[in-house]
C-alpha cells in the first residue's frame, strides 16, 4: 500500500498542496504590498489636506484681526464725528468706507474658515481611508502567515482560516477603495469572512471525496 493510499483524505496535502499554498502566499503578499502603498498614500494626503486646513485657519485669524483693526477705527471715525469743531462729513465718509471694507474682509475671512474646514474634513476621510487600507494590510500577513502554517504543516483545514482572514481584508480594501463609510471590523467584512470560509469548506470536503 503506497504513502498516497494511507494518508487521510483532505488532511495532509501532497507536492500539488504545496504548490497552491505557495501561488496563495504570492498572491496574499502583492495584495498586502499593495494595500500598504496605498494605505501610506492616503497618510500623505491626510498630513497635506491637514495641513492646508491650517494655513487657511491661519489666514482666517489673519482676516478677522484686520477686521477688528478697521472697527477700532470706524468707531474712531463715529467719536470723532460727533466732536464739536471737527468736519463731521470727512468722518461720516470714513465710517461708510471702513464699513464697506469690514464687509469684503468678514466675507473673506469666512470664506477661509469654511476651506479650513473643508479641508479637515477631507483630511478625516483619508484618515478614515487609511486605517482601513492599513487593517487590511495586516490582514493580509495574518493571511500570509496562516498559509505558511498550512504549508509546513500540511493541513488543508487551515486554508479555511487562511481565506476567512484574505477575504476581511480584502472587503475593507474594497471599502476604502469605494470611499464608503463602514469602519473596520464591521458586519459586512466579518460576513465576507464567514462567506469565504464557507466556499473554502466546501471545496475542501468536494476535493476530499473526489480523491477517495
Amino acid at each position: 500500500m503506497t504513502q498516497q493510499a494511507i494518508r487521510t483524505p483532505g488532511t495532509r496535502g501532497g507536492d500539488g498542496f504545496a504548490g497552491k499554498v505557495a501561488v496563495l502566499i504570492a498572491i496574499l503578499a502583492t495584495l498586502g504590498t499593495m494595500f500598504g502603498f496605498i494605505g501610506s498614500a492616503s497618510h500623505n494626503n491626510a498630513a497635506l489636506y491637514k495641513s492646508n486646513a491650517a494655513i487657511e485657519k491661519t489666514s482666517a485669524a489673519n482676516a478677522w484681526a484686520h477686521y477688528q483693526a478697521k472697527s477700532s477705527r470706524q468707531h474712531l471715525a463715529e467719536l470723532a464725528s460727533k466732536l464739536p469743531g471737527l468736519n463731521a462729513a470727512h468722518y461720516q465718509d470714513e465710517i461708510r468706507r471702513y464699513g464697506v471694507e469690514k464687509d469684503a474682509i468678514r466675507k473673506e475671512a469666512e470664506g477661509l474658515e469654511a476651506a479650513s474646514s473643508r479641508w479637515n474634513r477631507l483630511s478625516e476621510t483619508e484618515l478614515h481611508r487609511h486605517r482601513q487600507w492599513a487593517a487590511a494590510s495586516v490582514a493580509q500577513q495574518i493571511a500570509i502567515s496562516l498559509a505558511a502554517i498550512t504549508l509546513l504543516s500540511r493541513r488543508t483545514w487551515l486554508l479555511t482560516l487562511t481565506c476567512a482572514v484574505a477575504a476581511f481584508g480584502i472587503t475593507l480594501a474594497i471599502f476604502a477603495m469605494i470611499k464608503a463609510d463602514p469602519v473596520p471590523f464591521s458586519v459586512v467584512p466579518v460576513l465576507a469572512a464567514l462567506g469565504a470560509a464557507g466556499l473554502t469548506e466546501v471545496f475542501r470536503r468536494l476535493g476530499r471525496r473526489l480523491a477517495v
